[in-house]
């Protein structure tokens, strides 16, 4: 049985009884995805269009509805051999759903629909739930990822334009999360999220897939870099002269090299080492030489190399009063999420240090830290169309105020004053309202195409 690319198993098991369960007379069902609130207050939508060209572009197959058949028949669960026969008669294998959403690369405040989901025939209405469990795994993951990038980039982004230099923002948090994340498909979804604010990652997977569903050729730059087993190889003993071959292979005028440094003791290593038998070494290679600590607590060790490196290779004070180090960096990647990277900036800065001086890298916590309750994410119907006539479908548990769902068929829109809401596609008026939806997906064909460059245009705006 091949069920990795079967839409009819990327479900969940309750699902497949759902046909049977939807009144008679039901025709459509229209659903939305949101953000119902969460860590953060607003979000920045991202990954729809991988999943609806790696999943939704393929036809079903009849080998695809018999694999069901015989899964669900074992499984314990009733099978709709009739409607996945009927769509492939119909329809060719493709589905009849029409899929509104936000441009991707949209930041907009949390509580709006960032996705609609409705079925196009009526002799389908089972579908728009059917597809629930892996559409909304495509929007919660990548969107939350993106979401926490954007968020660490505004925390960079200030304290470079109050001790530093802006321009250098792109590559100030590099993706080391490929060994974190569940799976080699979570981490390209989750390392092309994070690609939409940085340009730095170690995640191949990532930039491979915004070369393949976001047209982006190369999304994402790395840099030469040592390991624990390649620094400490040799021993104690040995550990400057695999320094001083990083720097042989490595260190031109012009690039740049991470060396990480704590396989023993990372402040001899910054005082006698970096900053004494191989200095003059490493100021005639010109390259920047980026210093690596890997242990201990982030803030504190950070700003100890910081002073060490400064002591040995000076710095110059730029035109905001703050360090700025010559010939050398330091990049942060151990034990690295977002309220370290505000305290360890907080530290450095107020000791007097530009944060041009230091980058971070950041692994499980960027890919595989969050979860679906991160931002609240949830797909919920919100309206039907029974025997003709449109009624309204919600939750409104007494016991969670915050699971309320919205009603009607929606629509996410803009005022005169540029504010979000999400209304009734009924009560939208062109006069007042922009409507910040767009049909990207109708009946099997992807009508929406955007590229990386422009996701990140959005994204800045």
């Amino acid at each position: 049985m091949q069920f990795k690319d079967n839409i009819c198993l990327n479900t969940d098991s309750y699902k497949a009884s759902h046909f049977l369960q939807y009144p008679d007379g039901t025709e459509t069902v229209f659903s939305y995805i949101e953000s119902r609130g969460g860590k953060y207050d607003k979000t920045l939508f991202f990954g729809l269009q991988m999943f609806l060209k790696e999943y939704l572009s393929k036809p079903v197959t009849m080998g695809q509805v018999w694999d069901a058949k015989k899964f669900f028949d074992a499984h314990g669960e009733p099978f709709n051999l009739e409607g996945w026969t009927k769509l492939l008669r119909k329809h060719n294998g493709r589905l009849p759903l029409r899929i509104r959403a936000v441009p991707e690369g949209t930041v907009l405040p949390v509580k709006n629909a960032l996705v609609t989901v409705e079925n196009t025939d009526p002799e389908f209405f089972w579908l728009t739930s059917y597809i629930e469990t892996a559409l909304l795994r495509a929007v919660w993951y990548p969107t939350t990822v993106a979401t926490q990038s954007w968020y660490i980039k505004q925390t960079i982004k200030k304290a470079l334009e109050e001790t530093g230099d802006v321009s250098g923002l792109a590559f100030k948090l590099h993706d080391f999360g490929a060994r974190g994340v569940s799976s080699f498909e979570s981490a390209a979804i989750g390392g092309s999220a994070h690609l939409v604010n940085f340009m730095g990652s170690d995640t191949v997977s990532g930039v491979l897939a915004l070369s393949e569903f976001y047209d982006a050729p190369v999304s994402g730059f790395s840099i030469p870099a040592a390991e624990h087993s390649t620094t400490t190889i040799l021993g104690r003993e040995g550990e400057v002269k695999q320094y001083e071959r990083m720097l042989e292979k490595f260190a031109k005028p012009g690039s740049l090299v991470a060396i990480v440094s704590d396989g023993y003791d990372i402040y001899n290593a910054c005082r006698n080492i970096w900053g004494g038998v191989l200095k003059q070494k490493v100021i005639d290679s010109g390259a920047t030489v980026i210093i690596r600590p890997d242990s201990g607590h982030p803030a504190t060790v950070v700003l100890k190399c910081l002073e060490l490196l400064k002591e040995s290779f000076g710095a110059v004070k730029n035109d905001k009063g703050f360090y700025v180090l010559n010939n050398v960096r330091v990049i942060q990647g151990d034990g690295i999420n977002q309220d370290s990277i505000t305290e360890i900036i907080n530290t450095f800065t107020y000791a007097g240090f530009s944060a041009d001086n230091v980058a971070f890298g950041m692994g499980g916590a960027l890919l595989q830290q969050i979860n679906r309750d991160t931002q609240k994410f949830a797909m919920k119907a919100c309206a039907a169309q029974i025997n003709g006539e449109w009624i309204d479908v919600y939750k409104e548990p007494i016991t969670d105020a915050g699971k309320v769902s919205k009603k009607g068929r929606l629509t996410t829109v803009t005022n005169e004053i540029s504010e979000w809401s999400t209304e009734r596609v009924e009560v939208v008026n062109e006069e007042f309202h922009v409507d910040r939806m767009r049909t990207v997906w109708l009946n099997g064909e992807l009508l929406i195409n955007d590229n990386l460059d422009i996701i990140r245009e959005r994204s800045n705006k």
